[in-house]
């Protein structure tokens, strides 16, 4: 019996099956991430920095919605730090007159709902794009309205916004366990991909914790939400002077009391003032015999407005009554009334299409921001 060659042929083996076990020993764990897929390994912090900015903390704030109170019932303040290495954080910027905001908002019910106890922590950075939405309760109240449950925090100096370089309403931004802000995005959409990034960085908390009694499911809060369509080819149009481009027949950009002529036509995406009105840097007030026409090109007709007493306004499109066409703010009469500092809703289309919008206001007082579409 050649025993040397048994030797090394043993010797042989046993690395071999050493090295099996080795290599196998060195994959990384499977979870489920909306289906079996693989965890990727956890990339470290210097690698991260190298690929990412890193979280900008919440500076000067105005006030603090939905966290905890104190013992006076004063809402304590929380910051995006005290989070970093336990939580991952989905920093949203909005602001509640804004329609695209609005549309989002159920997607981060679902997510805060659905993720609230797996690690997922979401701020809604409130950055005002009008006066009124500066004021605490008016932004207390439409988060009640808007069923939000997780921390709002008022952003009225636009200091966060700025540390952000931000520019957009609504905009989001997702933090890791790291403090890095690993995924951005503008506006609305891409929710099954935000929901996505969100789950992936959950996993990675519960890797980096060592906590695997967190599970991720297969279900994604994203199907619960009903899907909307934005079919609006018209823009954004505002009253205030300094951004009333659109004004047609009255000078953009010019202060004070004017009165308006309406011509036999209308262009469209055009805004059209009828009667006396002053105009102010924000807002247009209406004085005497106001009226707006806005030929317009969209499903669905929203305008942001407020008054300091309930005044009715009466809705028309292409000239009739709107029926059945009128948005959740008219009644069966044709009627809004206006008072709240808050976006109405006017004109709810069965699809879009170019119409011709007409508001006649019965009364004086009511200031009107801007015509949004969708």
């Amino acid at each position: 019996m050649n025993v040397p060659k048994i030797i090394i042929s043993v010797g042989l083996i046993i690395l071999v099956v050493g090295g099996i076990i080795y290599l196998n020993s060195q994959k990384a764990p499977r979870d489920t991430v909306g289906g079996n897929v693989e965890v990727k390994t956890v990339m470290g912090t210097e690698e991260k920095a190298k690929l990412y900015p890193t979280a900008k903390e919440i500076t000067t704030p105005d006030g603090f919605i939905n966290t905890t109170s104190t013992s006076s019932g004063q809402a304590t303040p929380i910051t995006i730090g005290e989070f970093v290495g336990k939580k991952v954080v989905l920093l949203d910027i909005w602001t509640y007159s804004c329609i695209n905001c609005q549309r989002t908002t159920p997607y981060l019910n679902a997510w805060y709902e659905k993720y609230k106890d797996k690690g997922l922590v979401i701020i809604g950075l409130h950055t005002p794009e009008f006066e009124f939405e500066k004021v605490y309760q008016n932004v207390l109240e439409a988060t009640e309205r808007m069923g939000i449950k997780y921390p709002v925090v008022l952003d009225n100096d636009f200091s966060t916004w700025n540390a952000y370089q931000n520019r957009f309403w609504p905009r989001k931004y997702l933090i890791d366990i790291d403090g890095y802000v690993v995924y951005d995005h503008i506006g609305e959409g891409a929710y099954l991909e935000t929901e996505m990034k969100i789950r992936e960085l959950l996993l990675e908390r519960t890797q980096v914790l060592g906590d695997t009694t967190v599970g991720i499911s297969d279900s994604l809060a994203v199907s619960d939400v009903p899907q909307t369509t934005i079919a609006a080819r018209s823009p954004e149009a505002y009253f205030g002077s300094l951004r009333n481009e659109y004004l047609a027949n009255g000078t953009p950009g010019r202060q004070g009391e004017q009165k308006f002529s309406l011509p036999r036509t209308f262009m469209r995406d055009a805004l059209y003032l009828g009667g006396a009105w002053v105009i102010n840097p924000e807002f247009a007030e209406a004085v005497s015999d106001a009226s707006i026409v806005y030929k317009y090109n969209a499903k669905e007709v929203y305008i942001v407005a407020d008054a300091d007493m309930p005044i009715e306004v009466e809705v028309l499109q292409d000239g009739k009554p709107v029926g059945t066409t009128a948005g959740a703010d008219v009644n069966v009469s044709g009627i809004v009334t206006m008072k709240e500092s808050r976006l109405y809703k006017l004109i709810r289309n069965m699809e879009s299409g170019e119409h011709t919008l007409e508001l006649k206001v019965r009364g004086t007082g009511v200031r009107f921001y801007a015509f949004t579409f969708g």
